[in-house]
């Protein structure tokens, strides 16, 4: 291996600065910091959930700051609940050695849950002479029932 190509690429590729303010009892070291700093993703893909169309956000009006603050506080308590479904939906899959079809109908252990919610879009609950009966409740819908929690299958 040509080791003076290799440094030449190397500083070629440029550099960037990760810094922090957080001086707590942890020891922080360059590869943890980049380690958080790689975790951010995660957040980030849940703000995208909350800027998302489909969550109705754009839609609602209000008028003070503090009606603001409380619409962020209703949109982040969603986004927990929305996390930690999720979260548990993907370790009882794993635990159970199971997969769900995605949405290209290939088996996953990590759907999102907004998939599953599209999943049971279209179950609906018919009364006919005051006798309920649920409607579209699938074989492979029955299926992912039962890695959800014994409330959400209830519902």
């Amino acid at each position: 291996m040509n080791q003076q190509a290799v440094a030449l690429a190397q500083n070629k590729a440029g550099r960037f600065i990760l810094a922090t303010n957080l001086f707590d009892k942890v020891q922080w070291t360059d590869s943890n910091v980049l380690q958080e700093y790689k975790k951010q993703s995660v957040s980030e893909r849940g703000f995208k959930f909350l800027k998302d169309p489909m969550f109705f956000a754009d839609s609602v009006f209000v008028k003070s700051a503090q009606r603001v603050a409380a619409l962020a506080m209703i949109m982040a308590l969603c986004l927990l609940v929305y996390t930690i479904g999720q979260r548990q939906l993907r370790a009882n899959l794993i635990a159970a050695n199971a997969n769900i079809p995605n949405q290209l109908g290939k088996p996953s252990q990590s759907p999102t849950l907004r998939w599953i919610f599209q999943c049971f879009q279209s179950i609906h609950i018919v009364i006919l002479s005051g006798v309920k009966l649920i409607s579209n409740l699938t074989d492979e819908r029955k299926h992912i029932l039962q890695f959800l929690s014994p409330a959400c299958r209830k519902y």
